[in-house]
């Protein structure tokens, strides 16, 4: 009687997943280009605006890296309707909170206001793209920020340079081997020109995506959208970099020494295709096998049976044009780094020689489930989640189809991808270890 009661528990779960959350949305491109996503939620006065801007780090000169980054903070800076250092402070005297964020791929703007200050937000958005002011004093004062942001995220945090390090030796001409903050040398011999430049090419309507979810009123929306936004110039065409890395076919060795760290780490980082391509959906599942959660295998092999490691992680790292598939762990006692790459190892090639087992299938697909109805449980996650799909993936209905791509996932799909990119040839392999007194960092 209790395993027909799981087994109905399960079904109807799965009935609810596949099926409560579906994310009704309208789609149009203004004139000018940029393009527009509207999504009605009703059920509770809240509302977000967003513009997501399909420039990141890797659409930057590699003379002058972290522009994009750069650009997350500057254009907080003012407009000419809005004063130097007044943005925060209209939106927190209006109920509101906002912020942004920066990748290799695209930069994303966003505000949470009460639904009544809808207008606002699309006012805030439409000068943020339309009436930047850039002068000398906003790239002077944002110059500190970054710099002090690099100090405290980077330079002086433990393992704080480790996707960095990973990044320049896993490729070799595509931008995606610099970090997205960039350099502060850069930054400092950058004219103001340069930033105006970079201002005028890259945040334009048509290399954007505007977002509104909430509670809102579909028509009344498009209406100040069109008065806002209708009026911004369109921008010349945006070309996205078509960058191609010869494959890696033999193992890569480095070594690199962190004066912030106690005990060394292991890195093993594997190129992996770009986050458009089902295999980069098997990659995700392979992840959750190995490291998600205490009873993963390497989890369980490592840290809780064997006491070889203090902590340790695979994690699939989706770029547009390229992923990371990276394992990382820190090793216990006199554990050497040799050989938790070795135990690593033991367990892919389990995965590449062995199919997983039908339980370890299922409970697979149930957490896949679980993330895709957490996924959408809240309408910043959800217009986040429009913009990306969008943008990044050419697909916006991915927002309720995405999960039948992983339901679809076979244990043989899972076996075949491990052996197609997880082998020994095809990786870096870094130690990360901690500065003696006497060495210089590399």
């Amino acid at each position: 009687m209790t395993n027909k009661i799981k087994l109905a528990a399960s079904a109807l779960f799965l009935c609810f997943a596949g099926t409560a959350q579906e994310v009704e949305f309208t789609e149009y491109t203004l004139d000018n280009g940029l393009d527009v996503i509207l999504h009605q939620d009703n059920s509770a006065p809240v509302v977000t605006t967003s513009v997501m801007y399909h420039v990141g780090a890797k659409n930057e000169d590699p003379e002058r890296t972290g522009f994009a980054h750069f650009f997350e903070h500057l254009l907080f800076e003012g407009t000419e309707n809005i004063g130097k250092g007044e943005w925060f402070k209209i939106v927190s005297s209006n109920g509101g909170s906002n912020n942004a964020n920066t990748t290799d791929d695209r930069t994303y703007y966003y505000e949470i206001f009460p639904s009544n200050q809808l207008e606002l937000g699309l006012w805030m958005e439409s000068e943020r793209m339309m009436h930047p002011i850039i002068d000398q004093k906003g790239v002077d004062t944002q110059n500190e920020v970054v710099k002090e942001e690099k100090r405290l995220r980077v330079d002086n945090a433990p393992y704080g340079n480790i996707l960095a390090e990973v990044k320049k030796r896993l490729y070799t001409k595509h931008p995606y081997r610099w970090a997205t903050i960039g350099s502060m040398e850069h930054l400092d011999a950058a004219t103001l020109e340069e930033f105006r430049a970079f201002n005028d090419k890259y945040y334009v309507p048509n290399n954007a995506t505007l977002v509104v979810a909430g509670d809102i009123d579909i028509a009344e929306t498009k209406k100040m959208i069109s008065d806002y936004f209708g009026p911004i110039e369109k921008g010349e065409p945006v070309e996205q970099i078509n960058i191609q890395e010869a494959p890696i076919t033999e193992e890569i060795r480095g070594t690199y020494h962190d004066p912030n760290i106690q005990i060394p780490a292991i890195v093993m980082a594997y190129r992996t295709p770009s986050m458009k391509e089902r295999d980069a959906y098997v990659l995700d599942m392979i992840s959750a096998v190995l490291s998600d959660g205490k009873s993963s295998r390497l989890y369980k092999k490592l840290v809780d049976d064997q006491k070889q490691a203090l902590q340790i992680g695979a994690f699939n790292i989706a770029q547009e044009d390229y992923g990371q598939y990276v394992v990382f762990g820190l090793p216990m006692g006199e554990t050497s780094l040799d050989t938790l790459v070795s135990e690593v190892d033991e367990e892919i090639k389990k995965l590449q020689t062995e199919l997983i087992s039908q339980r370890e299938y299922d409970k697979l697909q149930n957490q896949f489930e679980n993330r895709f109805v957490n996924s959408n449980s809240s309408v910043a996650g959800i217009a986040s989640s429009l913009a990306t799909y969008q943008m990044l993936y050419g697909d916006t209905d991915l927002i309720n189809e995405e999960i039948e791509i992983y339901r679809s996932i076979t244990r043989e799909d899972i076996k075949r991808v491990a052996n197609k990119y997880l082998n020994p040839n095809q990786r870096l392999v870094l130690e990360y270890l901690p500065k003696k007194d006497s060495e210089e960092v590399n």
